[in-house]
């Protein structure tokens, strides 16, 4: 049974689940898309991501008209697997087709790009054996991509991602709920102080790429949430 929190875009209010690795995700039609699938590799108990990924699934989907088998979907940060400010970690990215022929991925690259469903289709060129699309949203912290700026009373998955990386390396957040609240803006002051950087309880790009180089692989702590 996987808890499974989703960032629901329309509502900007957070949700939790409870499923089964055999039931769909929620937000997903046809059970297209089983939470085995969006785990992959992952061993996380908790699994996250937003309500309009699973919606862009759905299309996407509907739009290829056949099963799309799902090679890497979710990680948590200190799982690894991929670059550090990779949209896996935000539970809105798939790595897809890595068992269909070159012609199917073809097929499944170009309904993906002229989709307009996601925001992100990494070009063929870059992914010879596999088709990666994202749901990714808000504006980069850093001039070269990655996630948004983050400050009290931000709430969304890439929340998640960094109180997962506080808690893992030890500031506690008090949950992990998607909620940036004060005791996470402790703990981004608390950790800013003891690496260096300016405490202002913001997470922007010199942060986020601090968090994520002291986490990403590095494996679950006594201090993870799970």
């Amino acid at each position: 049974m996987a808890k499974i929190i989703v960032f629901n875009n329309d509502t900007d209010r957070m949700e939790t689940y409870y499923r089964g690795e055999n039931e769909p995700m929620p937000y997903n039609t046809n059970g297209t898309l089983k939470v085995r699938e969006f785990r992959g590799s992952s061993n996380s108990s908790i699994l996250w991501t937003t309500k309009r990924t699973m919606q862009s699934w759905n299309s996407q989907r509907y739009i290829y008209g056949s099963a799309i088998p799902v090679g890497f979907a979710f990680k948590r940060p200190w799982e690894g697997g991929h670059g550090n400010q990779s949209q896996h970690y935000a539970g809105t990215a798939f790595d897809v087709g890595q068992r269909l022929s070159q012609s199917q991925r073809t097929r499944l690259w170009n309904s993906a790009n002229n989709s307009g469903v996601w925001s992100f289709v990494e070009p063929i060129s870059l992914t010879p054996t596999w088709v990666h699309f994202d749901k990714r949203f808000g504006s980069p912290a850093c001039s070269s991509g990655g996630f948004p700026q983050l400050k009290r009373g931000s709430l969304s998955n890439y929340v998640l991602i960094a109180q997962d990386d506080l808690n893992t390396l030890g500031y506690t957040t008090g949950g992990l709920d998607g909620i940036f609240g004060a005791a996470t803006q402790n703990a981004v002051r608390n950790y800013q102080r003891a690496v260096g950087l300016s405490a202002d309880g913001i997470i922007g790009c010199n942060t986020w790429r601090s968090l994520q180089e002291a986490v990403v692989g590095t494996g679950r702590t006594s201090t993870t949430i799970d």
